[in-house]
C-alpha cells in the first residue's frame, strides 16, 4: 500500500513556493491516488501534470501499481480546509448548519484564532413609522464543526 505520508511530504514539497494548498489526498485499498489542490490563482491543466510527474518519480509504478488523480477542489464542492475559506473571503457563500439552516451570506471573515468565520446575511426590518421593511446585512458567526457544509455560491 502507498504510504500517505510520503506522498503528502511529496504533494507539499511539489507545492511548495506557490501559493497552492492541499485540500484532500485519499488513497484507498485497491492503490487510487486522488490529489485535490486548491489555490488563490487558480490551477491549470499545466500544474497538476508538472504535479503529477513529481508524484510518480517518488512513487515507483514497478515496485507498486497505482492509479493517480492530480487536481483542483471543484467549484460547487464543499469547503474542506480552512484555505478555501479565505479564498473565498468577500464572496457569496451557501451555509448549511447542522441545526439544519439554509443561509446565504457573503464571507466576510475567518477568524485566526479559533476556526471559525463570519458572513452577512440580509435580514428584514421593520422600522417604526414605515410601510415596508428594510433588508439590513447582519453578521453571523459560526464554528466549522457547526456547519454540514459551506460552498461558494454561483450566481448568475
Amino acid at each position: 500500500m502507498i504510504d500517505k505520508e510520503l506522498l503528502k511530504s511529496t504533494v507539499e514539497a511539489a507545492i511548495e513556493g506557490t501559493d497552492m494548498f492541499v485540500v484532500e489526498i485519499k488513497v484507498s485499498a485497491s492503490n487510487d491516488i486522488v490529489v485535490e489542490l486548491d489555490s488563490t490563482s487558480g490551477i491549470d491543466i499545466d500544474t497538476c501534470a508538472a504535479i503529477t510527474r513529481k508524484i510518480e518519480a517518488a512513487f515507483d509504478r514497478d515496485i507498486e501499481d497505482y492509479t493517480l488523480e492530480v487536481g483542483s477542489a471543484g467549484l460547487t464542492a464543499p469547503f474542506k480546509v480552512r484555505g478555501q475559506y479565505v479564498k473565498n473571503i468577500g464572496n457569496e457563500v451557501e451555509v448549511l448548519t447542522r441545526d439544519g439552516r439554509k443561509l446565504r451570506g457573503t464571507l466576510v471573515q475567518v477568524s485566526d484564532s479559533d476556526d471559525a468565520f463570519t458572513i452577512e446575511v440580509p435580514v428584514k426590518v421593520k422600522t417604526p413609522g414605515a410601510k415596508r421593511p428594510t433588508v439590513e446585512m447582519q453578521p453571523e458567526t459560526f464554528a466549522f464543526t457547526d456547519c454540514k457544509s459551506v460552498k461558494y455560491l454561483i450566481s448568475f
